[in-house]
């Protein structure tokens, strides 16, 4: 088992910054590929950004691509999204989730773990 805590969120201003972590714990976290979704009210959860499990391969959603940055440190067992230039529509709960198999995927349910999840909001 692998568990996940998110923190960071908050409230910010349109072209705000915020960096979300994501502490992992239970297992090897450089055994697992790392990823962040969103989940906005009413909406379906979304693929934010991908990470490899050296941190050498990273993907992003055309929505923020340019804007955010995924990361990792393997020393520290945590995984981060920094969030530049916020929009309004950055509003959601954002998730991390883990998966062993090395495979770039953006489907929510081929990842095995997730955290509880942190509120980003955004005001114009």
């Amino acid at each position: 088992q692998v568990q996940l805590v998110e923190s960071g969120g908050g409230l910010v201003q349109a072209g705000g910054s915020l960096r979300l972590s994501c502490a992992a714990s239970g297992r090897t976290f450089s055994n697992y590929v790392m990823a962040w979704f969103r989940q906005a009210p009413g909406k379906e959860r979304e693929f934010v950004a991908y990470i490899s499990k050296t941190g050498s391969s990273t993907f992003y959603d055309d929505s923020v691509k340019g804007r955010f940055t995924i990361s990792r440190d393997n020393a520290k067992n945590t995984a981060y999204l920094k969030m530049n230039s916020l929009k309004p529509e950055d509003t959601a709960v954002y998730y991390c989730a883990a998966k062993g198999v090395s495979d770039y995927r953006i489907a929510s349910y081929v990842y095995d773990y997730w955290g509880q999840g942190t509120q980003v909001t955004v005001s114009s």
